[in-house]
């Protein structure tokens, strides 16, 4: 009865209290350039234990920001400076969680069973892109768009945030294949089935899609306190609930 308690876990976090960094203004460790922030995510790819849950995020978050880095200059985005600034607010949020004494809600499941055995790197890398794009991306969509004056209806903001979903599903898929590679020689072959199910049913362009609402959402909630804060709370569980359900055991799946 496993998957039971993991879901009594999830509901215990559901009714948590919430962080402050479950609000849009906590936007963790902030860096001057792409290049900064690509160096800082090499440096935590090389101190992270092959055992570290969050190691298989952060190398599937650094190929994408190395992506990102690479297009910004060669005029595939409309608005290069928002974009740029946009990455370095998103990849803030996540860098933050790194180093908080206690995470949000939506980081819970991947922080805290980041060394417990029985899941495997692709549901780790998942989990983190769901508490990433589901919760992060849309505080981060806010906050840039207020640090630089404009909306998410700004002509060339939403153009080009759908132009970035492209490079991140790309990234997404080379690591998600090479997972589904080895998945045989990690598992039992009665748990490959029920694992390759699990990762096909995580979809990036839908939690991008998921994840556009409710910026706009945040964004026309700007100041309608406590409203704002407590949307952003609430987010924050339900990302963490869905992520907790995506590390569920290997052998609790069959």
């Amino acid at each position: 009865m496993g998957w039971l308690s993991g879901i009594v876990d999830g509901v215990r976090t559901w009714w948590s209290g919430r962080r402050s960094g479950d609000t849009p203004d906590t936007l963790g460790p902030d860096f001057a350039t792409v290049e900064e922030l690509i160096e800082r995510m090499r440096s935590i790819d090389r101190e992270l234990g092959p055992q570290d849950g969050v190691r298989a995020f952060n190398h599937m978050y650094l190929r994408v920001t190395e992506l990102v880095r690479d297009r910004v200059t060669d005029g595939y985005f409309t608005n290069p400076a928002f974009l740029a600034r946009l990455d370095l607010r998103f990849a803030g949020l996540y860098l933050g969680e790194l180093r908080a004494p206690v995470p949000a809600a939506a980081w819970a499941p991947v922080l805290e069973l980041r060394h417990t055995p029985g899941r495997l790197p692709i549901q780790y890398a998942l989990a983190g892109m769901n508490a990433h794009i589901n919760h992060d991306l849309p505080l981060a969509v806010v906050a840039t768009c207020r640090e630089l004056r404009l909306s998410p209806d700004s002509k060339g903001v939403y153009e080009d945030y759908l132009r970035i979903n492209e490079l991140l599903a790309a990234a997404q898929e080379e690591v998600r294949q090479s997972f589904l590679d080895g998945l045989a020689l990690e598992v039992d072959r009665a748990h490959t089935g029920p694992v390759a199910n699990l990762v096909g049913a995580w979809s990036i362009n839908r939690a991008r899609d998921a994840a556009w609402t409710n910026a706009n959402v945040l964004w026309r909630l700007d100041r309608l306190e406590p409203l704002r804060t407590d949307y952003a709370a609430t987010l924050s569980r339900s990302v963490g609930l869905a992520g907790r359900l995506l590390l569920t055991p290997v052998d609790e799946l069959t």
